[in-house]
């Protein structure tokens, strides 16, 4: 059993930053492949970042490419999301997730845990 709690959530203004982190416990963190999602009020959750279990490997949606960066840190078992030139349209629940799987993808049945949310919003 994994347990995952996100944090850094908040409203800023359009082209501002925030960092959100993912903390887990229970079963070793760096067995899994980690994932970023976000949903939307009327939209389906997708797919904003990926990465290995090493850190190795990352992965982004063309719609954050460039101006959000993934990376984990095994030792603390958290995972990061830094997002930078925030958008309105980033404004979602965020979302971490963990996967069995060797590298992380875009599909949320690939995930077994999943956090509880962490709300942004960005003002225009």
């Amino acid at each position: 059993q994994v347990q995952l709690v996100e944090s850094g959530g908040g409203l800023v203004q359009a082209g501002g930053s925030l960092r959100l982190s993912c903390a887990s416990s229970g079963r070793t963190f760096s067995y899994y492949a980690m994932g970023w999602f976000r949903q939307a009020p009327g939209k389906e959750r997708e797919f904003v970042a990926g990465i290995s279990r090493s850190g190795g490997g990352t992965y982004y949606s063309d719609s954050v490419k460039g101006r959000f960066r993934i990376s984990r840190d095994n030792a603390k078992n958290t995972m990061y999301l830094q997002m930078n030139s925030l958008k309105p349209e980033d404004t979602a629940v965020y979302y971490c997730a963990a996967s069995h799987e060797l590298l992380p993808t875009d599909q949320t049945s690939n995930y077994e845990y999943w956090g509880q949310g962490t709300q942004v919003t960005v003002s225009s």
